[in-house]
């Protein structure tokens, strides 16, 4: 008996996964919980189980392909006693949203409607879809050695996806403003004393971390969602704040939970745990979903300024830029200070310009208040 092996909703908002590489060949006996497949969601890469025991009679999604929940991936050859018990309701598969009409008009002109982007109401793919993909002229050759092609998929295409639908769907507002850092600087080396005897290094990211926590609660807006299908805003009471980290594959943005509750060491380490396990692709589903707001901490690499772009459906993001020595005035005389610029991108739907201003200024106000020991 032939049992369908489909891909499973595992939840979070979890809608399709890219196959990353088959663990087992065609023609292979597996057993129940056997791992078979290494998939890619934009949540986390996961390997998922055989749920029957059989063999790997045809593998139907190819590494690299696409697939959405419901879909199928394989199919194993099951005795008839087993194939009985392991059948089990599956999601109902994803697929390209369009009527039998345009799909014939696809057929018609050659056109692989899997590969058109749909402009309808939820990505529906229209005739004029249709039409543009089978108007557009190959790409004339190049010569050889003058260009790589790269495949556009794992963690970068998931990321890509989030961005464009942010873009998309968001309507991004701008404020920039500058912190004295000086501070802060003198606070992290008072600490790293006590991160050593700890294990741990000291960073200035918790210290913002604390200071974004404390502007949130003052500022319950900027630590909301939009929850469009019943028309709600939900203001979040937890402080899980999202850490945006630059790793091979693509941006990770892992989740530091109850950031309020943490003191400089403790989320120090918890800091170093997320980005050491988002650059080796180690970490938990449940480590990289649930986030309330977003810290993208850019100085580190370098770069003056950014306009982060608001990582979907939180209300904002903050940019932290790297620390400069400046010379600024304090008390009529001007003296060397190290100022790092912040850039708070926004959901204008959620927040308006005042309270965004009045939010920056608190989380300011906190980073200069620091009082080194």
């Amino acid at each position: 008996m032939e049992f369908e092996l489909r891909l499973p909703d595992i939840g979070e908002g979890v809608a399709e996964g890219e196959i990353v590489r088959w663990l087992v060949a065609e023609g292979t006996l597996v057993k129940e919980d056997d791992l078979l497949v290494e998939i890619l969601t934009d949540k986390a890469a996961m390997e998922m189980p055989s749920p029957v025991t059989g063999v790997l009679a045809k593998i139907v999604a190819q590494p690299g392909q696409v697939v959405q929940v419901g879909e199928v991936l394989a199919v194993i050859e099951v005795a008839a006693e087993e194939s009985s018990a392991a059948a089990k309701p599956s999601s109902p598969g994803g697929d390209v949203l369009a009527i039998p009409g345009v799909r014939k008009l696809a057929r018609d002109h050659g056109v692989d409607i899997s590969t058109v982007s749909g402009t309808g109401p939820e990505g529906r793919v229209t005739e004029e879809d249709v039409r543009e993909a089978a108007r557009a002229p190959a790409a004339p050759p190049d010569a050889p050695g003058t260009e790589e092609r790269i495949p556009f998929r794992g963690k970068r295409r998931m990321a890509a996806k989030k961005m464009v639908l942010s873009k998309s769907t968001v309507p991004h507002a701008l404020l920039v403003d500058e912190a004295d850092a000086t501070n802060l600087l003198a606070m992290r080396e008072d600490l790293r004393e006590i991160g050593a005897k700890e294990g741990v290094k000291i960073t200035i990211l918790p210290f913002l971390v604390q200071a974004v926590v404390t502007a949130l609660r003052a500022y319950p807006a900027m630590n909301a969602s939009l929850d469009e299908s019943r028309g709600e805003i939900v203001r979040k009471k937890r402080y899980d704040i999202g850490m945006a980290v630059d790793s091979e594959d693509g941006l990770v943005v892992p989740v530091i939970r109850e950031a309020g509750e943490k003191t400089i060491v403790e989320l120090a380490r918890e800091i170093e745990r997320l980005a050491e396990g988002a650059r080796n692709g180690t970490l938990p589903l449940s480590d990289l979903s649930g986030s309330t707001f977003t810290i993208t901490s850019i100085g580190s690499i370098g770069g003056l300024f950014s306009y982060p772009v608001i990582h979907v459906p939180e209300a904002a993001i903050l940019g932290v830029h790297k620390i400069v020595k400046r010379p600024v005035v304090r008390d009529g005389k001007v003296v060397p200070r190290d100022m790092m610029y912040l850039s708070l991108s926004f959901d204008h739907r959620l927040i308006d310009g005042g309270t965004a201003t009045r939010f920056m200024n608190d989380v300011i106000l906190r980073i200069e208040s620091i009082s080194p020991a």
